[in-house]
């Protein structure tokens, strides 16, 4: 069950990646959209399949969503909704991870 929330954000944002390059011809925001989105995809994966890895990979991308989300909702001075939903979501993401991390690294 811990790969849904993965392929959930590969979906999200390889399409929100797009539609941003569609709307504002912002190449940064396809590669990212896109590239996130594949690692979220291949972590979803690894989840999936049992593998090593895939709660860490998950956590690492949730870290560097949420970062990205930040860094965007203060240069917009938090009057944008995108960057305010991809902090959040990076937040959530984030929290989720890391207690499927130690459960499966720990047992916790």
């Amino acid at each position: 069950m811990a790969e849904h929330p993965s392929f959930t954000l590969a979906a999200l944002l390889s399409a929100g990646g797009t539609a941003g390059f569609l709307k504002t011809r912002s190449t940064p925001s396809l590669v990212a959209g896109l590239g996130l989105g594949i690692s979220y995809a291949f972590s979803g994966y690894l989840l999936k399949q049992n593998k090593d890895y895939g709660a860490e990979l998950a956590l690492g991308n949730s870290l560097v969503l949420l970062g990205s989300g930040v860094a965007r909702t203060i240069k917009t001075k938090a009057k944008a909704p995108v960057p305010i939903g991809l902090a959040a979501a990076g937040f959530l993401a984030t929290f989720y991870y890391q207690k499927k991390f130690r459960e499966f690294r720990w047992g916790v």
